[in-house]
């Protein structure tokens, strides 16, 4: 019987979360980067993102097959309640439920820290290719979000124009002399 685990990731987890993501840079203008990161570059994100933001994988047998993590919504201190979600699954686990069980646990870790606005940047396309579906979009609405706005055709790949939405999902009470949000680890992860 297959093992399914969703658990935190460490900086040891980067060739297996680079696997995951190298076939969107590649493959598709879910990722509007052209070039794979180097596994330093992407080892240096995944510690970055730990310093304050969840970071969890998906796996199946031990083998990572998915992956989600939170990082700062814009760099201004008023943001602090906003945070920017992120997930990618490999082509393999898609359906299997993953996605999902990767955003319910990254919506409770961040709820717990304090953040209250949980916003997704979407690639959009005005029509669906081979390179980019309207999935992205029809998950996170399927998960609470809704779209908060739309750029047109701002990001260029594989020769074509794409578009970007800002998706967003309140998860908590916007009061007047808000608590202060704690990072992750603190937050009792």
């Amino acid at each position: 019987m297959d093992q399914v685990e969703i658990r935190l990731v460490t900086e040891n987890d980067a060739p297996g979360l680079l696997n995951v993501y190298q076939y969107y840079v590649e493959h598709t203008a879910i990722s509007f980067e052209y070039e794979v990161p180097s596994l330093e570059e992407f080892r240096g994100r995944i510690a970055r993102a730990l310093q304050k933001y969840p970071y969890y994988a998906a796996t199946e047998n031990g083998k990572i097959l998915g992956y989600a993590y939170a990082g700062p919504f814009a760099a201004r201190e008023a943001y602090n309640w906003s945070a920017e979600l992120t997930v990618y699954l490999s082509p393999e686990a898609k359906g299997k439920g993953f996605g999902r069980k990767l955003y319910e646990t990254m919506e409770k870790s961040l709820k717990d820290m304090g953040i209250l606005n949980l916003y997704a940047c979407i690639g959009y396309p005005e029509e669906e290719d081979e390179y980019l579906t309207r999935n992205s979009a029809d998950f996170h609405a399927h998960m609470g979000f809704s779209l908060a706005g739309r750029f047109r055709k701002c990001g260029y790949k594989f020769g074509r124009w794409y578009d970007m939405i800002w998706m967003e999902k309140i998860i908590g009470t916007h009061m007047d002399g808000q608590k202060p949000v704690r990072r992750f680890p603190e937050a009792g992860a």
